[in-house]
């Protein structure tokens, strides 16, 4: 029988992990943190996301005195990069909300105080582009990225360089944010969240590509469920989009205004099965075996097992 590559935890033997780490965040903290219908609770954030944050404030430290080491060895200092940490899984699985989590908890450990967050979805191709590849019902796929840019700037983040602008994606327009950007300056841990991050490569269409996103990652994170349970969670969030923007004309979704319920259930369900199912099974599930820690969540957003792979 072969041996997994993976240390598997339940969820009570993952707990324990936490040992001394304190607690820094308050419900009110959590509140603003948590995204479109996931109710997490503290007792989730101290049994599953404070001994993830521990885990991570080990390697990064590592990571940080072979920086002083390397920095005693050549006898001159160089630029300090930043340990980065991707973050993938499907639309609807709790990724940004687990991306935003990490954030609060790891910047609140002394040694690596900044930490910022990257969502990939910055890199889409804007709609119009999209609209004249006819690619938007691909959107989300490797294809709808523009993968050369967000490889480009990862590179220079791992060349040590700063003041770096990264673009911005609406989820309330459907679009990227047109002159609007957020500028990532010299920060200790980078948190780059996003559905292929784990496999999009960049390269000519019909080429092999030979940098992959990955290439640039200190430690990798797959946010998992069932599928049955993630097309639950994105009709979920599709109604609730759709609720809050009947009154708001700006919002992509106040096109759906005029479906009732079981219309616009239905339409969000063939959304899930024409465009966001094919690309978990084609694109994103197969990357999960590359992640060196697996999140395993139930129905209710709670992660229920932890598997971390082997040194």
């Amino acid at each position: 029988m072969p041996t997994s590559p993976y240390i598997h935890f339940t969820r009570q033997d993952w707990a324990r992990l936490r040992a001394d780490t304190p607690m820094t965040l308050t419900q009110g903290d959590l509140a603003q943190l948590q995204g479109i219908n996931v109710n997490l609770s503290l007792k989730e954030v101290e049994e599953i996301y404070l001994p993830l944050s521990r885990l991570l404030n080990f390697y990064v430290s590592a990571l940080q005195r072979l920086y002083r080491d390397t920095q005693d060895f050549l006898g001159h200092p160089e630029a300090r990069v930043p340990y980065i940490i991707g973050l993938a899984g499907s639309v609807a699985v709790g990724k940004s909300t687990t991306a935003r989590i990490l954030q609060a908890l790891l910047s609140r450990w002394p040694n690596h105080p900044k930490v910022d967050l990257v969502p990939t979805d910055g890199y889409l191709y804007p709609n119009r582009i999209l609209e004249e590849r006819g690619l938007m019902r691909r959107k989300g796929f490797p294809e709808s990225f523009d993968l050369r840019r967000l490889v480009r700037f990862l590179s220079d983040i791992k060349a040590g360089r700063s003041q770096l602008d990264t673009p911005v994606y609406s989820h309330h327009i459907y679009d990227i944010v047109r002159d609007q950007v957020v500028r990532i300056d010299a920060p200790d841990i980078m948190i780059v969240e996003g559905l292929n991050v784990l496999q999009a490569g960049a390269g000519n269409p019909g080429e092999q590509p030979t940098t992959f996103v990955s290439d640039f990652f200190d430690f990798t994170i797959y946010v998992h469920a069932e599928t049955a349970v993630v097309r639950t969670w994105y009709v979920d969030r599709f109604m609730t989009f759709r609720e809050r923007a009947k009154e708001d004309p700006t919002s992509y979704f106040f096109r759906f205004r005029d479906l009732n319920d079981d219309e616009a259930r239905e339409h969000a369900l063939w959304i899930w099965r024409e465009i966001n199912e094919v690309n978990l099974m084609e694109n994103i599930l197969p990357t999960r075996q590359r992640a060196r820690l697996i999140l395993e969540k139930a129905q209710d957003h709670s992660v229920r097992s932890v598997a971390l792979r082997k040194i």
